[in-house]
């Protein structure tokens, strides 16, 4: 990995021409992509203050809170650094999983799932609270494979490298999250990209959704409207609804409204603003009632495949496990 010094990413040797490979960092080294936009080099940008509780990082806190009225103010004009044709782009994703001890279909939101390092399972709130409470409210066996839960913030990274080293997703991804946030005693938002990166090379969706977020909001980069959008295609190609969601904003605010319309009645299917916003469309005239009442079936079909007293239980106890 060599950071180019224009858009500041960790990348692999892959990234680079030959020759910008040689360069030496103090030679201004730019991956392809800087070179093909003729992307100037940027000094490093400040890192921004993050909380740095101990805590473990599941996910970084950006379930779109503010980020429509952010995308609303933007200029969207530039269709650039669109990394696939309409056909790929409109797919239906794919099916989320089930979690493995419920077998219901797994929540969209971050705080519906938990991952477990021991054994690399992603486990349903719903089934990780049902264990807690079996133990007297304490985290202690694994619900999966009844391993006993690392008691330091040392043992937990060393269970999610050896996650890493049998290229686990979501390990690559929960580790980029303590980077970001500065959790167990890491910080670096360099080291978090790649992370993410290499997560959602592996098919980990949210991965680059969070990437995309970071250039949104200029999260340790310099703010990059092109590439929050190219992250959010990548991401929700794979499945993440929150990146499509986002997407349907972009279109909206660059005056594409057929194409706001189809991205919000795929994220409807697990997005609970997604109908609300094809609500507004309706209302300015750029979508049919039979849109709006689509999208409202499809989100209850969601709920309905998602819902379990469980997990109600779970989420009325604590956010930690809220799920829609």
């Amino acid at each position: 990995m060599k950071l180019c010094a224009a858009c500041h990413q960790d990348l692999p040797k892959d990234k680079f021409s030959k020759k910008q490979w040689k360069l030496g960092a103090e030679c201004q080294r730019r991956c392809t992509s800087c070179v093909a936009d003729n992307r100037e080099v940027q000094p490093l940008p400040p890192s921004p203050p993050t909380n740095n509780n101990n805590g473990s990082a599941n996910s970084i806190k950006h379930n779109n809170g503010g980020i429509d009225r952010l995308l609303e103010s933007m200029n969207m004009n530039d269709n650039e650094m669109i990394p696939a044709s309409d056909e790929e782009l409109f797919k239906q994703p794919p099916p989320k999983e089930d979690c493995p001890i419920c077998f219901l279909m797994m929540p969209s939101l971050a705080t519906g799932h938990h991952y477990r390092a021991c054994c690399g399972k992603v486990l349903c709130g719903g089934c990780v609270y049902a264990a807690a409470r079996r133990n007297g409210g304490r985290r202690g066996l694994c619900p999966f494979c009844r391993t006993p839960a690392p008691t330091s913030e040392k043992e937990a990274n060393k269970l999610e490298k050896k996650r890493i080293e049998k290229n686990d997703a979501v390990a690559f991804f929960n580790l980029g999250c303590c980077y970001a946030k500065g959790a167990r005693g890491l910080q670096d938002h360099a080291k978090a990209r790649e992370l993410w990166q290499q997560a959602g090379e592996l098919g980990h969706a949210e991965s680059y959704h969070n990437i995309g977020n970071a250039y949104l909001d200029g999260r340790g980069v310099e703010k990059d409207m092109k590439k929050a959008r190219y992250y959010w295609v990548l991401a929700a190609m794979v499945g993440d609804v929150l990146a499509r969601h986002n997407l349907g904003i972009f279109e909206k605010r660059a005056g594409n409204m057929e194409r706001a319309l189809k991205h919000l009645m795929i994220s409807a299917r697990g997005n609970r603003r997604s109908p609300e916003a094809i609500k507004q469309l309706y209302k300015t005239g750029h979508a049919t009632k039979d849109d709006y009442a689509k999208a409202l079936r499809l989100y209850q079909a969601y709920l309905d495949e998602v819902k379990s007293d469980q997990r109600d239980e779970a989420a009325a106890y604590s956010d930690v496990y809220k799920y829609y």
